[in-house]
């Protein structure tokens, strides 16, 4: 405590200095939380937990400002290097939290965790003997997270096993890959999903790139679906493999002048005449709208799919003292046509207030270099829109409830191979094993016709109708009603899909959760469709 009230009277000599432009506010600030530090330390009646309070203080205080500006404690800095780098240390796999405890969603293959003998669906009840039971999955996390080439001892237990079981597992270097799937569709078309912007995320494509090209590649899908972003100066160079030496990919524009930077393309493209289909969805945000925004603005690729999340803002990461650091939103960043996709306005919210999204009123038309329109304040909105399909609640339900998970561990626990990933299929009896599986559970749901019929009902007794009504009412309302077993058959096809893609991910990891995903996927296939296309491609472009 006296030294973090020796570090806060550094600070407010130094702001007394240095903090002209904010003025007397900025000084009081500090000084006021100088006395207050001093006051805890003096008065209160338990001894403060100074890391914790100064942690939750700052947190706070970030959070005024927007969701991207974040603090960096020591104890959290894998968490940092795992955004920027795609590394950090630990066992390599997936966990999910379930009631009172975490589980392994999926070990990553040829990682610790995976060949230590750690499987899918094993409940983590502790680590080096301390129990797991009611953390939060970040906790559990943090526990598995470590320097490389120290040894922990994780006590399991496993679905359809009697008993808990103790694995050692000892911690690596996880390199979480940028793009974990790249292939050819058909005999002309490759695709690569690319699902970060860490430091090796250009190198990956380019890479991918090049050697879809020696298997016949003449059209490209290239996947940022559910991408949420990361280095800017990667999103610029996997423009620039597609676009001219010395074009604009992008622009920032920051309070401090020495933001105000463009960033234009430094090398000799890849590839100029490729035609492509980039994919986007409404996860995809930042780094990920950079490329789809830049491409779309310099017409060299048709966008395909739904509108993407509009975050607009670029951040910047400072190191602190004692191993900490601080990322900070230091500009907006415009496309080459001139946009900025910032879909809200966090700086002019009011106290309390969630942002609010920029009004229609202020969104402003741009031209691409064919003279196109397209917009700002609202993503990146595609040249082909996909409807998104929304799944019924049943499908949500089991989901949810982790049916499709566990019996997916089931399956795997009593078969040793399955057909390859894109041809794998259930047979009607295996359907009919886990209709039996899910109906032996317990668990309620409703239908969205269900809520809307009572919703009428309401309104109707208030006007004097039901009563006029009733029979019909409660004939249609029989008709909506949940019924698992009528339902587990009217939505099959959606629970298939799901179902099917998490037995195979037991077999064959990420990789093969893309492979068998493709026969479904309508945004993939619609891409693929335009690049077959020609004419219509051209028209969309104005080429």
């Amino acid at each position: 405590m006296k030294n973090l009230l020796i570090v806060l009277s550094i600070l407010t000599l130094q702001y007394r200095t240095v903090a002209q432009s904010n003025g007397f506010e900025v000084i009081k600030s500090l000084e006021l939380m100088d006395q207050i530090y001093q006051h805890l330390e003096m008065y209160y009646v338990d001894e403060p937990q100074t890391g914790k309070i100064s942690k939750v203080g700052i947190d706070a205080i970030l959070k005024e400002l927007d969701p991207y500006t974040v603090y960096y404690h020591e104890s959290n800095i894998e968490d940092y290097r795992l955004m920027t780098t795609g590394q950090y240390g630990g066992i390599g796999a997936l966990i999910r939290k379930t009631g009172d405890y975490t589980f392994i969603a999926e070990p990553y293959e040829g990682n610790p965790a995976f060949t230590s003998g750690l499987r899918a669906g094993d409940l983590i009840l502790s680590i080096d003997g301390k129990s797991m039971k009611g953390l939060a999955s970040d906790e559990v996390s943090s526990s598995l997270k470590g320097p490389k080439g120290t040894t922990i001892e994780i006590e399991i237990e496993r679905p359809l096993k009697e008993g808990t079981q103790k694995f050692k597992v000892t911690r690596d270097e996880i390199k979480l890959p940028d793009v974990p799937y790249s292939g050819m569709i058909n005999e002309t078309v490759g695709y690569i999903r690319l699902n970060s912007f860490t430091q090796t995320a250009s190198s990956e494509v380019r890479s991918a790139f090049l050697k879809l090209k020696e298997q016949g590649m003449k059209e490209l899908v290239f996947d940022l679906r559910g991408n949420g972003g990361g280095l800017l100066i990667e999103a610029v160079k996997i423009v620039n493999m597609f676009i001219k030496k010395g074009e604009v990919v992008v622009t920032t524009k920051g309070r401090v002048p020495e933001e105000n930077r463009t960033y234009k393309t430094m090398e000799d493209p890849l590839d100029l005449n490729i035609p492509l289909a980039v994919l986007i969805d409404e996860g995809s945000a930042s780094a990920s709208e950079i490329v789809s925004g830049s491409l779309q603005d310099l017409d060299r690729a048709v966008i395909v799919g739904t509108t993407s999340y509009g975050k607009g803002l670029v951040q910047r990461t400072y190191d602190l003292k004692y191993g900490s650091k601080v990322k900070l939103t230091i500009a907006k960043y415009y496309t080459p046509s001139g946009r900025c996709v910032q879909r809200l306005e966090y700086y002019d919210k009011e106290d309390g207030m969630k942002p609010s999204e920029i009004p229609d009123s202020l969104i402003k038309i741009f031209k691409t270099v064919n003279g196109r329109e397209v917009i700002d304040g609202r993503g990146i909105e595609p040249d082909i829109k996909i409807d998104k399909d929304e799944i019924s609640r049943l499908t949500a339900t089991v989901y949810a409830k982790n049916f499709i998970f566990d019996y997916a561990t089931q399956y795997a626990s009593a078969k040793e191979k399955i057909a390859e990933a894109n041809k794998f299929a259930l047979t009607d009896d295996e359907y009919e094993d886990f209709k039996k599986y899910v109906l032996s559970q317990e668990f309620t749901y409703s239908t969205a016709s269900e809520e809307m019929l009572k919703k009428m009902k309401e309104t109707a007794e208030e006007e004097g109708f039901y009563e006029d009504a009733s029979a019909e009412y409660e004939a249609l309302l029989q008709k909506v009603h949940p019924s698992k077993e009528r339902d587990l058959n009217k939505f099959k096809i959606e629970i298939l899909e799901l179902l099917e893609n998490e037995i195979v991910s037991r077999y064959y990891f990420q990789k093969g959760r893309a492979l068998n995903s493709f026969k479904n996927d309508k945004t993939l296939i619609k891409g693929v469709e335009i690049l077959g296309k020609t004419s219509e491609y051209n028209t969309i472009l104005k080429n």
